[in-house]
Order: C-alpha cells, then structure tokens, then sequence
C-alpha cells in the first residue's frame, strides 16, 4: 500500500455523540481500602474516598492498586508511595517511544481504528485526534465506559499514547445483544463496524489512510458470526489494514504477548519487564517450547485516559491484551508515518528481527530468555 503523498490535515468526518463521564462513586459505594486482591484490578479503589483510612501498612498492597484522579487519598500513606508521582510515572508509554515523538515520529497523518465500548470522546488525551466517533444501534446511548477511553489513549494519547498525534476512527458498540439480562456475542456486529471502516477509509486521501484498526476482542468458531467477522478481517487485508485482535494469530498467522513490568520501574529500560500478570506462572513453559516468535509489548501498571472526567487519568497495575493490542497499532502507526510503503508482513517481520531478548530467572533458579520485546527505536531505525 502506498502513501507517498505529503499528508494534510483531515477533517472531522462525524461525531454522533458527546457521552457523559461515568459515575465510579456509584460502583464503589464502600470507602474503604480492600483487605484482599479483586479478581480483574487488584486492589480497587477508584473514585473511593480513603481519607480516613491509614494505610501506612499497605506498601505492598499499594503497588498493586487501580485508582483514579477522583480517589481521595488519606495522609497516612506509606513512605515512597505518592499516589500522584506514581501515576506520572505510569503515563510513560514506556520502551523509549517519548524518545520518537521528540525526532518528530509521532504517526502524524496515519489512521487508526478503533472498535470498542463507549468512548468519552472530550477526554484530554485524544480529543484533537477524533475524526470519526459513531456508534452502533446495539450499543445504546451509554455513558462513557472503562474500556474506550483506555485503549483510546495508548494508541493515540497525547501524554500516554504511542502514536501521539495519528488520526482516531472510533467506532462504539457492543460485541454482542443481551436477552434476559444474559449477553450473546455476535461477531456479525463487529464484521458491519469493519466494514464501515473500509467505507470511510475509501474517501480519504492517499497519504491519510487507515492502516490499523485495533480491535481487543477475539472469536472463534463456535461464537455466532464468526464466518461474518472473518470474511470483514478479510477484506481488511485486502484494503493493506492490519487488524490487530485477540485473534490475529488466526487471521495473520501472527502472535504476541503482554509485558508486565517492575513496580515503578523505568518503563524505557527493557529490562524492567517481565511476564505479564495473567500468564507470568505458566511464562517459562510457554516461552521455553515456543517454536514461533512472540512478539511481547507492554501490558501492566499502566496510566491511560479515565471514562469519569475529561481531565481525569486511572492506574491500572493489572492489564490483559486490551492494553497491548493498541499499543502494538500505535507502533505501527509509527512505522507507517516513517515508511508509507510498508506492509504489515514487513512491519511484524522487522518488530521481532529488532526486538530485545530479557533473560528471567525461572523455576530452579534456572534462566530462561523472554523474547522477542517489541523495540519501537529499532523498527524505525531499521525503517530509515
């Protein structure tokens, strides 16, 4: 696919809705620090108001919260925990991609889809960036939810995003329909956003086309409307778009995998990661009998835009490949800014020909390599 054109500034093509921020004090209707891990964020304490609490004992636990801008803090906070510090640290997008927007490689000019829940489309970070904000009749009129506004923000954040200043097509919608309270998937929903993709990037110009669309969901055949989801991914590629999914491995033959990192540890040092949190105790076998390369980007403690205020920023210290699969896009994005003629074959070959190998210590004190971590400095370099 070629872009060779100059790229100019795009157009806002449609916003359908401006959704309001959501209301966290409403899920959190206790204020009190948990005693123990929930299941998906840990220690969750967003929008809580702790003021009275003393946590001067949970340093531990702390490392390993989910807040918000609206969590109210008590001073009794341990030494070397500053909720505020900890979320400027977090913001990083991490492995050196500041180091790129400082020359300039930014993904200017370079579409990015996105397909996924309720977007708070004024937020901050990539407000500037919407050219397109639709959404579907199954999505309903939500406020904004969790999941938008994060995946929004690291692929095209301007504080916390990877490509900081591409162009941003969102599409909000559900994965599915609900009856009786109980939810179906219906992946025929996600081929017609596809699709309606492909249809704006038609009119775009040459050097502003879509080239990504980042999708944090996968499908399988025993889910209804996988034959619709698949022939949409199809034409995709057809049209020269990388459609990164939880199912890509099926639908490009590709394969990767979400970092965790050190607690507070400098993001830009590659050695600051590890398996991430989900599947760090099978992390050994996986990457020990692994007979194709996996291509690893960040995942965990990570600060991205909040659905609760247009100002407002959440931790997350757990994340799963939601987190990755824009991330990933947003290198991507890079690339193309850099190389217009680049396929995404060439794009995932050059990711795991530059990637860094980390060596783990594993069970028995015995090494093992995690490899191949996406190096977005090398890519670009090998571009130029």
């Amino acid at each position: 696919m070629s872009c060779k054109a100059e790229s100019v500034e795009t157009k806002v093509i449609n916003i359908v809705r401006y959704p309001e921020p959501a209301d966290y004090t409403l899920i959190h209707g206790i204020n009190k620090f948990p005693k123990a891990k929930d299941e998906n964020f840990d220690f969750d304490v967003r929008s809580m108001d702790l003021l009275s609490e003393d946590l001067t004992n949970r340093f531990d636990d702390l490392m390993y919260t989910t807040y918000d801008s609206k969590t109210k803090w008590s001073e009794n906070l341990p030494e070397g925990f500053e909720p505020e510090k900890v979320m400027e640290i977090y913001k990083n997008p991490g492995l050196n991609i500041r180091e790129l927007h400082s020359q300039g490689i930014t993904g200017k000019g370079v579409g990015i889809a996105i397909i996924d829940q309720t977007l708070l489309v004024d937020h901050e970070e990539y407000k500037d960036r919407i050219k397109l904000y639709e959404e579907n009749e199954d999505a309903g009129k939500y406020e904004a939810q969790m999941h938008g506004p994060a995946v929004a923000s690291i692929a095209v954040g301007k504080t916390v995003g990877v490509a900081s200043e591409a162009d941003l097509y969102y599409i909000a919608g559900d994965f599915g329909t609900y009856e009786n309270n109980n939810f179906e998937y219906d992946f025929s929903l996600l081929a017609k956003n596809i699709d309606r993709i492909l249809e704006v990037n038609d009119d775009l110009p040459d050097a502003n086309k879509i080239r990504v669309i980042s999708i944090s969901v996968g499908w399988s055949k025993n889910q209804k409307g996988y034959d619709e989801i698949t022939e949409a991914v199809n034409r995709a590629k057809e049209a020269g778009i990388l459609v990164v999914s939880s199912s890509i491995e099926e639908t490009f033959g590709y394969r990767f995998q979400g970092l965790g990192k050190y607690p507070m540890a400098d993001a830009d040092d590659f050695n600051s990661y590890r398996p991430g949190s989900w599947w760090e105790d099978n992390a050994e076998n996986i990457l020990k009998n692994n007979n194709e390369p996996i291509l690893l980007a960040p995942m965990d403690f990570r600060c991205t835009a909040a659905p609760n205020g247009v100002n407002d920023y959440v931790v997350y210290s757990s994340g799963g490949w939601s987190w990755t699969i824009p991330y990933i896009a947003g290198v991507y994005a890079l690339a193309c800014q850099v190389n217009p003629d680049i396929t995404y074959d060439e794009f995932w070959n050059i990711a795991l020909e530059t990637g860094k190998t980390v060596i783990i210590e594993g069970s028995g004190r015995q090494e093992y390599a995690m490899e191949k971590i996406i190096n977005p400095v090398g890519i670009i370099e090998r571009l130029k």
